[in-house]
């Protein structure tokens, strides 16, 4: 029997896997996992009547794979489509936290930005054109909106999404369809009214590309958790691949583990870039250096939960989404989401729950620090920027040491070179987040391509056996 191995429990290397199941039902698949648990960063603990989330809190409704993957697991009774009070934004500068405006009079009214930054919006379409190469988000942003519009807004979007820097992550890698539409029509502006002017058309849904975050009753967990038994008993925790060579003359891989040898006759490798470094240095030192220079952001989170009163002073800024905070501000969480306000039943009647992000690419060591520490880093800061003074009543602390993976500049370009040196190895394929999209969407999408180009290997190699 045909055999594939995935390496890595997350939500790849399981949606990898359950679509390589469903293209072919005689492939055995097994699914290696060091941890004890599948899920990777996903993972949803309900503590003491408080729903806490370590990594993605959501995805958006408007992926086709996804919601897919959704259906044919049976899990859209379990959907729960977040507030609509979570469509408010605020960032914190200066002193104070502002609502991102979403409409022309609060944009003409808020003190997020200054009168010459504004003006400088307005005159985006007559910025000057791309630049040949490679360009960081920052200077994108600087070039096209100005730059205390593209520190503001566009700095703390990335220190929410990537935890990254601006000034160092790739636009074309991160934000593609910006650089699209640039392209395309010279100017975002006359691009966002090309785009309306569409979802006007017939058969165009308005604000569909937006979408709306969505989650799981019991939360994010569901998902990894619904695949992980759909392929029982194909998945193995507890087991680390150590190494990855040939086995004897043929084009099948060996991978030595914890748990003993075991062969493939394709191997896809799902975990993290530096992990699959390690995995595969042993048999290809070239390989290894590439995915090595796709680096992350470690990441600590801390949830935090306090009775509802600490915030009735600021409910309705508590009503949102949460705030980002731009770096420079002298505060050194990232943002803070309130879990309670965007998906209801997240904390106990009469108590509410926010989740704060320590650390990224700008404060690697701030993962080394013990959980006490954390804890006040969050709560100290929470108390500077909602004027939260009461001490939280429950706290949880997970730490993500790899983080979240880093599209610097010239990714693109990292990736392109890895595709290259894998033509000298057929049958071995590279899914996850460190490649082409950090979002669970986007997870999800890659590894329904990744299975069909395993699926050709497949046929091919049997074609001519």
């Amino acid at each position: 029997m045909t055999r594939v191995v995935v390496c890595g429990a997350g939500i790849s290397g399981l949606a990898v896997a359950r679509a390589i199941t469903v293209r072919d039902r005689s492939v055995d698949v097994v699914v290696l996992e060091r941890s004890g648990r599948t899920g990777g960063h996903i993972q949803s603990e309900a503590v003491g009547g408080y729903l806490c989330e370590s990594g993605p809190d959501g995805f958006l409704d408007t992926a086709p794979d996804t919601l897919r993957l959704v259906a044919d697991l049976g899990l859209q009774g379990r959907l729960q489509t977040s507030n609509e009070a979570a469509r408010r934004r605020f960032i914190f500068l200066r002193g104070r936290l502002h609502e991102v405006p979403t409409s022309l009079p609060g944009f003409v009214a808020t003190r997020l930005l200054s009168l010459w930054a504004k003006a400088r919006i307005l005159a985006e379409p007559l910025a000057r054109a791309c630049p040949a190469g490679d360009e960081s988000i920052f200077d994108f942003a600087a070039r096209r909106i100005g730059r205390e519009p593209a520190s503001v807004l566009i700095g703390s979007m990335v220190s929410g999404i990537y935890a990254g820097d601006a000034h160092a992550l790739s636009l074309a890698a991160c934000f593609p369809k910006m650089r699209e539409m640039e392209y395309e029509h010279g100017s975002l502006t006359r691009a966002l009214v090309a785009k309306r002017r569409a979802e006007r058309s017939p058969g165009a849904v308005p604000g569909m590309p937006a979408g709306r975050l969505t989650s799981f009753v019991g939360g994010m967990t569901e998902l990894p958790d619904a695949l992980a038994r759909s392929l029982a008993p194909a998945v193995r925790c507890g087991v680390e691949v150590h190494a990855v060579g040939r086995a004897g003359l043929d084009d099948r891989y060996r991978l030595a583990t914890s748990r003993g040898s075991f062969e493939a006759d394709a191997l896809v490798l799902a975990g993290p870039a530096g992990q699959s470094a390690d995995v595969v240095r042993p048999f290809d030192g070239t390989l290894a250096a590439a995915l090595s220079e796709i680096s992350g952001a470690p990441i600590a989170v801390v949830s935090l939960g306090y009775d509802a009163t600490a915030v009735d002073a600021h409910r309705g800024r508590f009503d949102a989404f949460g705030f980002l905070v731009p770096r420079g501000e002298g505060i050194r969480i990232l943002g803070a989401l309130f879990e309670s306000t965007i998906y209801p039943g997240r904390a106990p009647l009469g108590k509410v729950l926010a989740r704060t992000m320590i650390g990224g690419a700008l404060d690697r060591d701030a993962v080394t620090l013990d959980d006490a520490a954390l804890i006040e880093v969050a709560r100290a800061d929470l108390s500077r920027t909602m004027s939260i003074g009461d001490t939280p009543e429950f706290t949880r602390v997970v730490r993500h040491r790899r983080g979240i993976p880093q599209y610097t500049i010239g990714h693109l370009g990292r990736i392109r070179r890895i595709d290259g040196l894998l033509t000298a190895h057929p049958g071995l394929f590279l899914t996850g987040n460190s490649y082409r999209g950090v979002s669970l969407n986007s997870c999800i999408s890659d590894a329904n391509q990744i299975a069909d180009r395993v699926i050709t290997y497949l046929q091919a190699r049997a074609a001519v056996a």
